[in-house]
């Protein structure tokens, strides 16, 4: 019973996060309209769909770091390689953290992930003017319980990619 609880709990949040994100969010299906911008196709490697669910939106870290893995740099370069093709967008990249610890410490420790993935894109060429940054600490997560299995969802930089500077 319990077990049907926590995930009748995590769906609840999951739908009012995605409510309250009011076409903001940077999540994919095939031909959608994302923050004013056509998702388009995953088959279409200039879409936003292709961007998200082929080269990956997010990156993970460890615990209490916010430096970059060979898996998070992997993704990063496809990111960078997918940006400098589609000049057209910028993005914004969200730091997160996991609930342990303080809110400050939680803030502090998603900016220094969303910096070093904002750093990793301007080194592989992408304009540092397409880019800015904002932490949420501790205050989004992706996954809602007090086990490692969450802790380690929660701990990542999204790039959510936006309309372009003359937009």
């Amino acid at each position: 019973m319990t077990n049907i609880l926590v995930k009748f709990g995590m769906l609840a949040v999951l739908a009012v996060g995605l409510t309250a994100c009011g076409g903001k969010f940077n999540g994919g299906g095939n031909g959608g309209n994302i923050g004013g911008i056509q998702s388009g196709s995953v088959n279409d490697p200039t879409s936003l769909a292709y961007f998200q669910q082929t080269i990956g939106d997010r990156v993970l870290f460890a615990v209490d770091q916010s430096t970059l893995s060979p898996e998070a740099t992997g993704i990063l370069d496809g990111q960078a390689n997918w940006l400098l093709q589609n000049t057209q967008y910028v993005v914004t990249i969200e730091g997160h953290a996991d609930e342990q610890g303080t809110r400050e410490y939680n803030l502090a420790l998603g900016a220094r992930r969303a910096s070093a993935s904002r750093n990793y894109l301007v080194d592989r060429g992408v304009a540092d003017n397409r880019i800015k940054t904002l932490t949420y600490g501790k205050e989004r997560p992706l996954a809602i319980c007090s086990s490692e299995e969450c802790w380690s969802q929660n701990r990542r930089a999204v790039t959510v990619v936006g309309a372009g500077l003359g937009s």
